[in-house]
């Protein structure tokens, strides 16, 4: 896919921010059912109008994720609202990366966490693309905002002091499978850090939709949950009982990894406030069907 020039160590030109303020005009589509009038969110990280569209790991079926020429690809279809994951290097550099280790999706081998960015920085996804750092992704899209899991506990302490060093807490959303992590970082962080629930705090906000546990049992600090649409056994997790316990909450509800046009429409119809998608255009292309596709340079 096309994408702007980089330089060997993987780092994006300054005027890569500038794909942001392209114009997305929306194509007009049939008219849907109007989604409920909702508060003002909790947080700056939600403050666009939903349904909100994710690039996973800006946008995996393309087959070079997380990587700025996937990222940018994202951003010029008018995404404003990127996913990714993070791991700390030996010596403490955050790469946008999904894996604990290099063999999926690169040319090289080795665990993250036991090397350092000197040795990362040789790795090409699909044998051409450099693993970026998070630090450059912030900086290469000054306007977008960025789902965060953490994906190891040692990447933890950087993320925060990078989002403090870049005054990011508005642009970032930051979880991870435990609740424990994310629970520490609101903790470390407090109400300017946007979080969403770990899978503990998920169990516990189903157990609530149905009215088996009392409301103090879900944390409070948590602006959304982000969840499957079923469990891997086939359970639905997402239902009508879910979305409106959630929303009692004032969080919302984020749905991965949806790929399928019908699982789509069907969740929006359900009220969700945003999907995570590897498919971009299909979720682009049923937003505007739906009226309901607002690109990120124009809020």
């Amino acid at each position: 896919m096309p994408g702007a020039p980089r330089s060997r160590d993987g780092t994006a030109p300054r005027d890569t921010a500038a794909v942001m303020s392209a114009e997305h005009p929306a194509a007009p589509g049939p008219p849907h059912r109007a989604r409920p009038a909702r508060r003002a969110p909790r947080h700056p990280f939600l403050d666009h109008p939903a349904p909100l569209a994710f690039a996973h790991r800006g946008g995996a079926a393309e087959g070079l994720e997380n990587t700025f020429s996937a990222f940018e690809h994202a951003v010029r279809l008018g995404y404003r609202y990127l996913e990714t994951d993070v791991h700390a290097t030996a010596d403490g550099q955050l790469v946008a990366f999904h894996d604990a280790t290099l063999e999926r999706v690169t040319d090289a081998r080795g665990v993250i966490g036991e090397l350092t960015w000197s040795e990362v920085r040789q790795a090409r996804i699909g044998g051409s693309e450099p693993l970026p750092l998070m630090r450059d992704l912030l900086r290469a899209f000054p306007s977008a905002r960025w789902n965060i899991d953490v994906k190891a506990e040692a990447a933890l302490l950087p993320l925060l002091e990078l989002l403090a060093e870049q005054e990011a807490w508005a642009r970032v959303c930051v979880g991870s499978f435990e609740e424990a992590r994310v629970a520490r970082a609101q903790d470390l962080a407090g109400p300017r850090l946007a979080t969403s629930l770990g899978t503990r705090g998920v169990i516990r906000l189903r157990l609530r939709s149905y009215g088996l546990l009392p409301a103090w049992a879900v944390r409070r600090s948590a602006v959304c949950v982000q969840v499957p649409e079923r469990h891997r056994s086939g359970v639905p997790v997402v239902d009508r009982a879910f979305v409106r316990a959630t929303h009692a909450r004032r969080m919302q509800v984020h749905v991965w990894t949806v790929n399928e046009r019908d699982s789509m429409e069907e969740l929006l119809d359900l009220g969700v406030d945003g999907i995570v998608t590897d498919h971009i255009e299909t979720l682009r292309e049923v937003l505007i069907e739906r009226n309901a596709w607002l690109p990120g340079s124009s809020h």
